[in-house]
Order: C-alpha cells, then sequence, then structure tokens
C-alpha cells in the first residue's frame, strides 16, 4: 500500500501524515516536507523527490521487499490529486494500491483569499508545458487558475495578456502566514517562473510552498505590471480575472460553461451591414472545419460584423478578429459583448497586420479582394491545424488552392448553394435561393516521426 498525503499550501504537515510516517518504511517528499515530518522513524528510507522516475523506481523496489519493511509514504503539495503526483502513481502501480489524503489546493485557497468561488472557474497547467494553451484559456474566459513553472509564470503569463484587459492575482507563499497584499500591487519578488522546491514534486498542484521566514502574499496586479517583475520561486499559483464577469449565475456543473445549445446562428442575431455576414449555412460548415475549442486561438480575417468570430468564442477559443475599418471593428465588439463572450478586435489590412499576431491554430478568411492568395498564403504558413476560407468568386478558387497546397495543407472545399423556406400569400411556401458560395479548407497533415518506415 502506498499512503499519499497532501501537505496543503503550508507548514507544519497535516494530521493524516504524522499517523502514516509513524508506520513508514520508505517516506518520499520534498526537502521541506520531509525537514517538517518529525515523526518519520530512523530506520525509514528517506527518497527526495526531484525527477519522478528515479522516486517511483525507489517505490517499486521498496514495494519488492517483504511487507514488514514498513509502508510507503509520500508527501506532495496541495492536494495530490489534482493535477498532482496521484496521477503518476496509480498509471505505476494502480490505484487499488494507493491510500489517498488530499490537502487544500493552492487553487481552492488563492480563491478563498479574494473571497470568490471558483465552481465556475477553469484551471489549467502551465507546469512542464506549453504556456500558449494557458494564455488562450485566460483570453477567452473570465476566471482561470494558472498553475504555473518555470519559464511559464506571471512574468510570461503578464507578457502575453498585455492588451487582454484582464487583471491577475499572483499568489505567493500560499499558507505561510498572513502578509496579504491582495489589491496593493506591492511586494518584491520576481519570476521566470513558479519553481518548485528543490527537488519537490513537478506533478504537484500547489507549484511552491513557502519556506520558513516567508510571507504570504497576494498581489493583484496588470499584466503589464506582472510582466515587468521577478517574482521569485514560491509563486503558488496565479489568477486571471476579468472582473467584470466574475460574479456568475448559480452553477450546477464545475468548470466552464458548457458549449452553446445551438451554433449556426441566425443572421438576425448580429449586427450586421447591408447583410455582409457570413450567412448561417457556411457557417455552420466552416465551424465545422475550424473546429473551436478550449485552449486554442483562431483568427477571423475581414471580420465584418464578426459573426465567426463570435461563434468561434461561444464554443471555447480565443479568438482575434482583423477587420479594416473602424465602423466593423466596433460592430464586431458590440456582437462579442452581446453574447457574453470576448473577442480581439484589431483594426488594420491583411497581410501586414498580421506580424504581430500570436500564431493562431485555426483560420477563416471571408472574403477578400486581389489581395486574398497572399493573406491565405500567410495564414497557411502560420495556422497550426486548418485554414477555411469562403468566397463568392469562382475566379478566386485556383489561386486560394493553390496558396493552401503551397503551404503543405490537405485542401478540400465544396460549392454550397441552399434554398430557404419564404412564405407567399395564400399560406403557400416558396423556396428562396441564397447567393453561392465556395468553401475551401486546408488542413495540416500530422506531423510523421522520423526514423518510421514508409
Amino acid at each position: 500500500m502506498i499512503t499519499v498525503v497532501g501537505t496543503g499550501t503550508g507548514a507544519p504537515l497535516p494530521p493524516d501524515a504524522g499517523a502514516a510516517l509513524a508506520g513508514a518504511g520508505l517516506v518520499v517528499g520534498g526537502r521541506r516536507h520531509l525537514a517538517a515530518a518529525t515523526t518519520i522513524p530512523d530506520s525509514a528510507e528517506r527518497v527526495v523527490l526531484g525527477p519522478l522516475a528515479p522516486a517511483l523506481d525507489a517505490i517499486e523496489q521498496f514495494l519488492e521487499k517483504p511487507a514488514e519493511r514498513g509502508r510507503v509514504v509520500v508527501l506532495a503539495s496541495g492536494d495530490p490529486g489534482f493535477f498532482g503526483i496521484v496521477r503518476a502513481l496509480a498509471e505505476r502501480f494502480g490505484a487499488e494500491r494507493l491510500e489517498v489524503h488530499p490537502g487544500v489546493s493552492s487553487v481552492a485557497t488563492a480563491f478563498a483569499r479574494l473571497g470568490l468561488t471558483w465552481d465556475d472557474a477553469v484551471v489549467v497547467s502551465a507546469h512542464g508545458r506549453d504556456l500558449r494553451t494557458a494564455v488562450n484559456v485566460c483570453r477567452a474566459h473570465p476566471k482561470v487558475a494558472v498553475l504555473t513553472g518555470p519559464g511559464s509564470g506571471p512574468a510570461e503569463l503578464g507578457a502575453a495578456l498585455r492588451s487582454s484587459g484582464r487583471v491577475l492575482v499572483v499568489a505567493s507563499a500560499l499558507g505561510a502566514g498572513a502578509d496579504s497584499g491582495a489589491g496593493s500591487g506591492t511586494g518584491s519578488g520576481a519570476s521566470t517562473g513558479t519553481a518548485p522546491d528543490s527537488g519537490s514534486d513537478p506533478h504537484s498542484d500547489a507549484g511552491s510552498v513557502a519556506h520558513s521566514g516567508e510571507r504570504e502574499r497576494v498581489e493583484r496586479v496588470t499584466p503589464a505590471e506582472a510582466a515587468a517583475r521577478d517574482w521569485g520561486p514560491t509563486v503558488s499559483v496565479v489568477l486571471c480575472l476579468d472582473e467584470t464577469r466574475v460574479l456568475s449565475p448559480v452553477r450546477t456543473v464545475a468548470g466552464p460553461p458548457s458549449g452553446p445549445a445551438q451554433w449556426a446562428l441566425e443572421e438576425g442575431e448580429f449586427t450586421h451591414r447591408d447583410s455582409m455576414i457570413t450567412k448561417f449555412e457556411v457557417r455552420a460548415l466552416a465551424l465545422a472545419r475550424l473546429g473551436p475549442r478550449l485552449g486554442e486561438h483562431v483568427w477571423d480575417i475581414g471580420a465584418g460584423s464578426g459573426s465567426v468570430a463570435v461563434e468561434c468564442a461561444r464554443l471555447g477559443a480565443a479568438v482575434t478578429a482583423v477587420e479594416k475599418t473602424l465602423d466593423g471593428v466596433e460592430r464586431v465588439r458590440a456582437n462579442a459583448a452581446a453574447h457574453g463572450v470576448y473577442v480581439t478586435a484589431v483594426h488594420g489590412a491583411a497581410p501586414t497586420v498580421l506580424s504581430d499576431l500570436p500564431d493562431p491554430d485555426a483560420v477563416f478568411i471571408g472574403g477578400g479582394g486581389r489581395e486574398l492568395p497572399a493573406i491565405v498564403t500567410a495564414c497557411a504558413r502560420r495556422a497550426r491545424r486548418s485554414v477555411v476560407v469562403a468566397m463568392a468568386a469562382l475566379d478566386r478558387v485556383p489561386a486560394v488552392r493553390d496558396a493552401l497546397v503551397a503551404a503543405g495543407l490537405d485542401c478540400d472545399g465544396v460549392l454550397l448553394q441552399s434554398s430557404r423556406l419564404a412564405p407567399l400569400p395564400g399560406d403557400v411556401t416558396r423556396l428562396a435561393a441564397t447567393n453561392p458560395v465556395f468553401l475551401l479548407w486546408g488542413v495540416r497533415p500530422p506531423a510523421r516521426d522520423e526514423g518510421v518506415a514508409q
């Protein structure tokens, strides 16, 4: 049996740890955990938790020895079942061999310090992972907790969110005693990221717990202020908030709101000019080929009313809408606000303005004049997954297809022609044809592993 004890966000160790440690033959934990564990028998082996693989190997070797040598006890920060070491232990040894005593997670503690519920928060880990997913989630949702790591801490997060309108709450050394500076934006520190203590669990939810002499800090800063600071190694978690939307209605399901009940909304659901809007039949297939989802970034180029941008945001993606007219930019923002989502609206002409934008996972391009092939080329070179192009002119199809293929995408497409039911006098109905639209899409093929025989 392996006993896993969550130590919460501070010291001393919880009462659960004492009884477990008394019968331990092997104790695994960070240096701070082992130092605080005063009831470890002298005969017990100790393993400082640094890289995970050697610790798991030590546990396996101990379990192969006679049972009378004692139990295995693993001490881990926060709640070890929440982005924690329980996953790795269960995968290696089986969940049935684990006895888990959870602690209070850093996420729960940080929201408690602000007096906010977190049943509607999105929690994302950037510890040992690409920061871009966390950034996209922060841009798309009003209440996000980010578990940080070296190279993906408050400074890096702030640099990526400068223009987002968000507020960052940086919680450091949680559990180390009252020195809360929430709202003050003051305090020392700096960050190239959150570093767990030397030898701590890289899969811990808490990221870092204070050492003796450190004081807890909860600081509200702008992204620009976060980017300009060095936060040190004690950051526990970063909350990213749109403070105009942090109080949600009563929830019955935890986590981000479920996907919308409908998509490909009627044109009347959006403010638009002179019917210059992607029709819902076209939008439905475009959304299917774009596949917008939580943690991804979508561009809507030539956004017009922003109907595609808003629909992608409703499906959970972070969205940047590029529109060359100022009144169009305001229309995009108004439509996003009307549907309760956030869209970054950029005033400018593609492809020139695209160089300043973060890389997208998927791109929708609506309309376009003579610059369309150049726009498609620029987008296709940077899109990680797919590019979808809607156009009315037959003459532009070959050039767009060539641009998608030249960028290494697999290209396909359709001509969409639909007729809608329309009433006639006398309680009869006719079919009213909509304008035909060509929809082409390019999908980046999966990367092939090097060295695999073809």
